[in-house]
């Protein structure tokens, strides 16, 4: 008898943990409804694994085990409960993550055993010459591809699931208020995927900085419970452009859990040690900027159109992230930390290693080493990702009716912005002038 404890590989393909536990003998499927996480997630995420849940419960075959509490006490109860032999799982490199198994595997009296993890290399696994981890992505990239994966593990057969362990049973999910998500579990991962690959991906390089259009994978929330692993997306990945292009945008997950692993401090500080001492306003004209920025009422369209996009579906296409998360730091200049937490709240892919991660990269705090100079026009960035204004329509209903350019820069209209929307909040010359002043004093260029 063992004990299949469930975290970020809500699958039962391509699921080296399930693998292992089926060795041992029949399988009993657990996953721990954690306080200290189901706690800080954002609506969007419980509502999400909530339905990933329902979806692996019905997979095997009705019987998940679902147990709320902390994991140290939870899963040794469950363990004394069915007289286990083993606990496995697959690897948390997460900051939390690696705490909270350290405190389980102290508190069992059987082994944890970990195989596997959430990612194509884990993080850790590659360091430069000098034994320290990676700061620069490309250098990151070519050490990864050096290294590789494994193949896929397969299939688990004829797994003999426990399904008469007293279970609390999933929670509720919770309203969404009319956020619409995608279709969750592990057969919508595959499906995605396979559209993905027939259709988008040879596109990919063009299409991928191009709001309008999906053109990109929407795999993230997939990826973030493990869904679907990214070994199986990598696998038969060919050498086009599109493939190409694809493949590094799955070495960035890995890089940025990789940051972590070695800097667990850089969930809430600074990369860049000297960048700590970077100025954000923070008094009552900021707060009501930051308001402005997180309904989408700028007056800058392109940031508008993102951050009502992330508030209808609970979701942001990734160019158009770094656009307001430029905006949001260089812009208004306040601190990364706080675009990075109201990301996280609202994403249905929210995960602290690549959104963190992002977010330190865009702000001039992170891995980037030259990042001083990376002020995003957002009407510069507009015309270009968004040209015929397609995605600002879309999700600012004030300015469909304005046609041509003007739908980038809507104060230029003879009469100024339609009813309803507003005038820039600041002037985006003056705000990229002074943040490069900003970094001038941290940085002495």
């Amino acid at each position: 008898m063992t004990v299949l404890w469930f975290r970020r590989d809500l699958r039962l393909a391509d699921n080296p943990a399930l693998l292992a536990a089926a060795r041992s003998g029949s399988v009993v499927p657990l996953f721990v409804l954690d306080p200290s996480l189901w706690g800080r997630a954002g609506t969007p995420r419980r509502a999400f694994l909530v339905r990933c849940l329902r979806d692996l419960d019905e997979r095997v075959g009705g019987g998940l085990i679902v147990r709320a509490g902390a994991p140290a006490e939870v899963v040794p109860a469950l363990v004394s409960e069915v007289a286990a032999g083993e606990v496995h799982v697959a690897a948390d490199f997460g900051v939390y993550g690696r705490d909270r198994d350290a405190r389980v595997e102290a508190a069992l009296r059987v082994p944890l055993i970990r195989t596997g993890s959430p990612y194509a290399v884990a993080p850790g696994r590659l360091t430069t010459a000098a034994g320290t981890g990676f700061r620069v992505f490309s250098a990151y990239y070519r050490a990864w591809q050096t290294h590789g994966w494994r193949e896929p593990a397969g299939d688990a057969a004829d797994v003999q699931w426990m399904t008469d362990v007293p279970s609390t049973g999933l929670p509720p999910e919770p309203d969404l208020g009319g956020v619409t998500l995608p279709p969750a579990g592990e057969t919508a991962a595959r499906r995605r995927f396979s559209g993905f690959a027939a259709e988008a991906v040879s596109r990919y390089a063009e299409r991928r900085n191009t709001p309008a259009e999906d053109g990109t994978s929407r795999l993230s929330a997939y990826l973030k419970y493990g869904c679907v692993h990214p070994r199986s997306l990598l696998h038969g990945l060919g050498r086009s452009k599109g493939e190409e292009s694809f493949r590094r945008e799955l070495a960035w997950r890995d890089f940025y859990a990789d940051v972590l692993w070695h800097r667990p401090d850089t969930l809430h500080a600074a990369v860049q040690p000297k960048m700590a001492g970077l100025r954000y306003d923070d008094d009552a004209a900021a707060d009501e900027r930051f308001t402005a920025w997180a309904t989408g009422r700028t007056g800058y369209p392109i940031v508008d159109a993102g951050m009502r996009q992330l508030q209808s579906e609970a979701w942001m296409h990734n160019r158009v992230r770094m656009i307001t998360a430029s905006f949001l730091t260089k812009d208004l200049h306040i601190d990364w930390r706080r675009g990075a937490e109201w990301f996280l709240e609202h994403l249905v892919d929210g995960d602290p290693a690549s959104n963190h991660g992002g977010w330190q990269w865009v702000a001039g705090t992170g891995t980037d080493p030259a990042p001083y100079f990376r002020v995003f026009n957002p009407v510069t960035q507009s015309k270009t990702v968004d040209p015929d204004g397609d995605y600002i329509r879309r999700y600012v209903p004030e300015l469909r009716d304005v046609e041509g350019d003007l739908v980038h820069e809507p104060w230029r209209l003879p009469a100024g912005p339609p009813a309803g929307y507003p005038l820039p909040i600041v002037d985006h010359a003056e705000e990229r002038a002074e943040a490069l002043r900003r970094y001038a004093e941290v940085t002495g260029i």
